[in-house]
């Protein structure tokens, strides 16, 4: 009975988003989409990570500083929300392809698009993400050394060790 009383007695709840967020959303929801659907090359999984960027950046709330949000911020975070949901597909092993059927050669574009999807959803996450920055979204090695505060060649050398890993995975 005492939780009825709490209730009737509580304010009410505020539902409108935080200040900046609707602005946010109108900026950057396309660049999101773009970038997660270049991961995921899927629709409906790239409309769920536009879902979790953006869910993320609403739950932020009263931090939300929207002069702090710039266009890297969004396609890292759309990045790293599609390379979650490879991850959880892998995983689930929703996505299997039968390797006997004639669509499945291994010449076939979508064949190769996928096999390079689940290799990079196999790469240490860090790895992942910092290929999907430099060749998904084509953001550049100076700009990814100063989000990681790395020097230049530091990243020229683990995309290279990166590359070449993936190169190995896909001959197999």
């Amino acid at each position: 009975m005492a939780s009825i009383s709490l209730a009737q007695h509580a304010g009410p709840i505020s539902m409108s988003p935080p200040l900046g967020f609707t602005e946010l959303y109108e900026k950057y929801a396309d660049t999101v989409y773009r970038s997660a659907l270049r991961v995921t090359g899927s629709p409906a999984d790239a409309e769920d990570a536009l879902q979790t960027v953006f869910t993320r950046v609403l739950n932020q709330g009263d931090r939300l500083d929207p002069n702090q949000m710039p266009e890297r911020y969004f396609r890292r975070a759309a990045t790293n929300a599609a390379l979650d949901i490879l991850r959880g597909r892998s995983h689930r092993a929703e996505s299997q392809l039968d390797e006997s059927l004639p669509h499945a050669a291994p010449d076939s574009n979508p064949y190769l698009k996928e096999r390079l999807r689940r290799a990079i959803a196999s790469l240490d996450a860090k790895d992942a993400e910092l290929f999907t920055m430099r060749y998904v979204t084509g953001i550049s090695n100076t700009e990814i050394a100063e989000m990681y505060g790395l020097e230049r060649s530091t990243i020229g050398v683990r995309l290279h060790r990166i590359r070449q890993w993936l190169q190995t995975e896909l001959e197999r």
